[in-house]
């Protein structure tokens, strides 16, 4: 079934670590298997921040030989920062298993991320100037509790709650999606891609790489592959409805934008609230009502409808 989620704030920052958590502990019923989160905030300029899991959640049920092969592998990126000459400003644990870095780096970034998730048990969940993607086991609350999503502020923000029907319950099949390499460019998806493997082929063919086998991650990469190519958002989202085939909504956000869009039987819900100075859609309008406690009017996007809002 799963909950996506997703707000905006125009010309101001807020706290949408908090704001995000609350709408997507309101969508808890629709997935309780795992929570994700892609937050955008304002970032330094040349900086990047780069999330990554150096084992998965079960792993840690192991022993304590885990901790040990977590530290080489720890090492093992250090390793890989350093011969890439990459300017680690800092670097700390959200788990014990997933770290947080800030690095500068005016190299070939596409070949340092590749060496990096060369290295057995790792890998990147999300790099980029401004976005940052948390997703593990649990429900909101125990996500954000772990990686102290309260105190994040930005101008916006995606999110999802998944129920498991067709791959493991582990981060590497959690939502939301980065379009790995490019820059700030994330997908939280409701529905079924029937074309997925047919245009997943394609995109490989042109390049791309792909870190599971859920079709939401297709949105990613299809997206990136279509704004690299010098599309606009709104462009890529209307493209969507006629190359992708199957039941779906879903929601993207880059550096500075969110968008939505619905196939052409708008089967999977979507409610949204627009004002002048925040959107705020979900899956549920329990979850908009969670952030935005008073009496509001919701309309229900319609079929082949997308839409994009700037920060």
């Amino acid at each position: 079934m799963c909950g996506i989620a997703g707000l905006i704030h125009r010309g101001k920052v807020s706290g949408v670590g908090s704001e995000m958590t609350a709408m997507l502990q309101a969508l808890k019923h629709r997935g309780p298997d795992s929570t994700g989160y892609a937050v955008y905030g304002s970032g330094s300029p040349g900086d990047y921040v780069m999330r990554l899991k150096l084992a998965e959640q079960e792993d840690m049920g192991r022993g304590h030989g885990i901790h040990a092969i977590i530290d080489q592998r720890k090492d093992a990126v250090d390793a890989i920062l350093a011969e890439h000459h990459v300017d680690v400003k800092s670097r700390r644990h959200s788990t014990d298993y997933a770290l947080r870095y800030v690095i500068a780096h005016a190299g070939d970034t596409e070949d340092m991320a590749r060496h990096i998730e060369e290295v057995d048990g790792v890998e990147i969940l999300s790099l980029g100037n401004s976005l940052e993607m948390i997703k593990d086991l649990g429900d909101a609350a125990t996500v954000s509790s772990a990686y102290e999503l309260d105190d994040f502020r930005g101008t916006h923000a995606i999110g999802h709650t998944r129920m498991a029907t067709e791959s493991d319950v582990d981060i590497r099949s959690a939502h939301p999606y980065w379009a790995f390499p490019y820059n700030d460019v994330s997908v939280v998806h409701n529905g079924q891609l029937t074309n997925y493997w047919l245009m997943r082929r394609e995109m490989e063919r042109k390049g791309h790489r792909f870190m599971s086998d859920c079709d939401s991650e297709l949105l990613a990469v299809y997206t990136a592959h279509n704004l690299s190519n010098g599309e606009t958002l709104e462009q890529s989202l209307q493209r969507s409805i006629e190359e992708i085939d199957g039941v779906f909504t879903y929601l993207v956000a880059t550096r500075d934008e969110l968008g939505m869009a619905k196939d052409t039987m708008a089967a999977k819900p979507l409610v949204l609230f627009e004002s002048d100075d925040l959107i705020a859609l979900a899956s549920e309008e329990v979850a908009i009502r969670a952030v935005i406690p008073q009496e509001i009017d919701t309309v229900d996007p319609y079929d082949e409808e997308t839409r994009v809002w700037k920060a």
